[in-house]
């Protein structure tokens, strides 16, 4: 099915996921207004169901109800995983695949690469998927496997001037002029540190010019109306908001101005070609490039990590050993970002968590299959405990002292 044609949307919240993941990058409250309306810029939203273990969330049990959202209560396992109900979102969006012909499109409000097997069989069945969820904490497969990736940062216009000026104004008011703890101020630094940076032209001018190959061997002419929806078959991710505009015709006249491309014609029926100066544009560097700088702090401060470190820490080390390091030279608007993708290589794992933002622990690749007749990773952990040998984790002030200055 094409994305031109008419959507009738069945939406699925993963609000565990969602949730803890706004909160712990963005320091926010989950929206699903702003979600929802999103998805009707793309079609009629036809059904709408949310997840979790709704005793515990109050608060969201009342914006569902106001957006009528049918809540399905998510029960915990007895370990208290929420794998059933990760199961039971995917059973119940198959269901409905199978059974409601006329539902043509799945949105999937969730970060979790978990449900890349549930993408991967509504595209077998000729749907059209979306899924929404932070940059940060959702996986980069994730992103790439649906038909279009749409960042929560993008919809609450996170990062812009307007968005900054409407936070200081919200915090100035609750807490007055002379009452900041400095626990807010902690975190007010953190979150203006997370901030979004705008990418370069530079690394959109690789994928346009596949686009304008695929449409080329189409033998379809080059208009801007069919420009996005091809660049998002190639690149699910894409979004003009990471260059610094709000439109998509935005970021076409700027690469114009920049000599990237030459356009003809006005409004959606203007074609667009490129131009010499993008031959002879220097390569980008490619998202892997960063991982060594990563691979070779995380060896340095490997006891430091066996307890898990924030991601401020991890990007201060990175910074005292690499002074010109930044993530955006790699196509990261952010170093979560960039821990992401580093999850999804197995370097890292990440935890979101409420009070410290993002948790990171060494991922598979440090702890290599042990060989036969091997003492097990577990085993060894114990006796060393044993041993009184462990180190004691980072204290929070610890993290702060070594953190990078503002």
């Amino acid at each position: 099915m094409s994305m031109e044609e008419k959507q009738n949307i069945a939406v699925f919240v993963d609000y565990d996921n969602i949730e803890i993941g706004i909160k712990s990058t963005l320091r926010r409250e989950f929206d699903v207004a702003v979600t929802l309306d999103s998805l009707r810029e793309r079609g009629d939203v036809v059904a709408k169901f949310a997840y979790a273990n709704w005793g515990l969330q109050p608060k969201a049990t009342r914006q569902m109800a106001e957006n009528a959202v049918q809540m399905v209560q998510r029960n915990p396992s007895p370990r208290g995983d929420k794998n059933g109900g990760d199961i039971n979102l995917a059973l119940d969006a198959l269901e409905m695949a199978f059974t409601h012909d006329h539902v043509n499109a799945f949105a999937i409000i969730s970060g979790d690469s978990d449900f890349n097997p549930l993408v991967n069989k509504l595209r077998e069945f000729g749907k059209t998927v979306y899924v929404i969820g932070g940059k940060a904490f959702t996986s980069n497969i994730l992103q790439q496997n649906c038909h279009e990736f749409i960042s929560y940062e993008s919809l609450i216009g996170y990062g812009s001037r307007s968005d900054t000026k409407a936070e200081s104004k919200k915090e100035s008011g609750s807490r007055g002029k002379d009452q900041e703890s400095e626990k807010d101020k902690d975190k007010d630094k953190r979150s203006r540190r997370r901030r979004p940076k705008t990418l370069d032209l530079a690394r959109v001018v690789p994928l346009i010019k596949r686009t304008l190959q695929v449409l080329e061997r189409r033998n379809v002419q080059p208009q801007l109306g069919l420009l996005k929806s091809t660049m998002l078959q190639l690149d699910s991710a894409f979004t003009e908001r990471n260059y610094g505009v709000g439109s998509f015709s935005d970021l076409i006249d700027k690469l114009s101005e920049a000599g990237y491309v030459k356009l003809t014609g006005k409004g959606g029926q203007a074609t667009i070609e490129t131009k010499g100066s993008m031959e002879s544009e220097k390569e980008v560097v490619k998202p892997e490039a960063a991982l060594p700088y990563l691979r070779d702090v995380l060896e340095t401060h490997r006891l430091e990590m066996e307890y898990g470190c924030t991601a401020d820490l991890i990007e201060s080390w990175i910074s005292e050993e690499s002074p010109d390091f930044e993530s955006q030279t790699y196509g990261f608007q952010g170093f979560a970002e960039l821990l992401n993708y580093a999850q999804d290589k197995l370097v890292v794992r990440i935890v979101p968590n409420e009070e410290e933002g993002l948790l990171v622990y060494l991922g598979e690749e440090f702890y290599p299959a042990s060989a036969p007749g091997a003492k097990p990773a577990a085993a060894r952990k114990r006796s060393r405990k044993t041993t009184g040998t462990t180190r004691r984790p980072a204290t929070r002030r610890a993290r702060k002292k070594t953190s990078k200055p503002d």
